[in-house]
């Protein structure tokens, strides 16, 4: 074999596993990233919530922000990371089974849109292929029936049913 022939398998061989590299990166695509659903959170306000999906070396995370669903007048500041959050989705259909949660937040004040997240899994699992979805709740927003909970430091829980299930489903 030609000196040039082995150069060209080494070249082409060197290519082959940069290629491969740079696709097993520890990011997994979630589809869409971004989609839009209806929210009811009582004495916060009503209205359409940006949801944020990412799959970043297979943490998972939901991320909600609304310029409709804002902080009530009279609310003291909210520092960052200090609002306590529980979002509920249903995983290929089903209830009950998953949901994010944390302490992530911007500091917020009265007025001001409402932002928590990106929140990591939490309960369940979620595999490639996967689906989540807000399932929408019938009835008033409560202890007993919500889709999110906020719990901000020093004020009773604010609880949030969707009112329309998301856009488009994230598929993980």
């Amino acid at each position: 074999m030609s000196r040039l022939k082995i150069a060209a398998i080494a070249t082409v061989g060197a290519a082959a596993l940069a290629a491969s590299v740079a696709l097993s990166t520890s990011a997994y695509a979630v589809a869409p990233a971004t989609t839009t659903a209806t929210f009811n959170c009582a004495t916060w306000g009503s209205g359409s919530v940006t949801l944020t999906a990412t799959d970043s070396g297979g943490v998972k995370k939901i991320k909600l922000a609304s310029t409709a669903i804002k902080v009530p007048a009279g609310t003291a500041p909210i520092g960052a990371n200090t609002i306590a959050t529980v979002v509920k989705v249903t995983k290929n259909g089903v209830a009950g089974t998953t949901q994010f949660s944390g302490t992530v937040n911007p500091p917020m004040v009265a007025g001001g849109s409402v932002t928590v997240g990106p929140l990591p899994l939490t309960t369940g699992t979620l595999v490639a292929g996967n689906t989540t979805n807000v399932a929408p709740l019938a009835g008033a927003p409560g202890a007993a029936n919500f889709t999110v909970s906020i719990t901000p430091p020093g004020v009773p829980s604010i609880y949030c049913t969707a009112t329309s299930a998301q856009a488009s489903n994230f598929t993980w």
